[in-house]
């Protein structure tokens, strides 16, 4: 039974093109985030399994979508892709990976302290510090963007259309 008798839900507002400029300004946070992650050196791959795993357990379909097709680009492996939510059960991921993955998951569910105190010190043991900022700063600018994704109900488009 629908939440909305006799009628749709209501529209959403596309909360980027409603507010261009705070959406822009959003944006640059982003490109100041990719450059201080290639600055500390870590690799682009990583950075999308954090934006994809973040993107994950918000239920960003449009966010995942997009870094599913960046992470592709420049060869990162379907299986890797199609395991990603499972990362801790398998082998896959590098022990950095597996660091960042972690930061990542424990900045998006911010009141787990007990997480966050297991990511930092797994992250301390094969991240120099700089890494372990920058993928703080990757996990906490994608959480904003698949906010901005889930409450406009960005649609996901098809395969033709891209």
């Amino acid at each position: 039974m629908s939440n909305y008798p006799n009628s749709s839900p209501p529209r959403r507002i596309f909360v980027d093109k409603q507010s261009p400029k705070a959406f822009l300004a959003l944006v640059q946070v982003s490109e100041a985030v990719r450059a201080t992650a290639s600055e500390a050196g870590l690799d682009r791959t990583t950075v999308e399994l954090i934006n994809l795993r973040v993107s994950q357990l918000n239920g960003c379909a449009y966010c995942l979508d997009v870094h599913t097709r960046a992470a592709l680009r420049p060869g990162e492996s379907p299986q890797r892709l199609g395991v990603l939510s499972a990362w801790r059960d398998t082998g896959l991921f590098t022990p950095s990976e597996r660091a960042a993955l972690a930061l990542a998951e424990a900045t998006t569910d911010p009141v787990n302290t007990a997480a966050q105190t297991s990511a930092y010190e797994a992250a301390r043991q094969v991240l120099p510090e700089a890494q372990i900022s920058a993928a703080i700063w990757v996990a906490v600018t994608i959480n904003a963007f698949n906010r901005v994704s889930v409450m406009s109900k960005h649609p996901v488009p098809s395969p033709s259309a891209k």
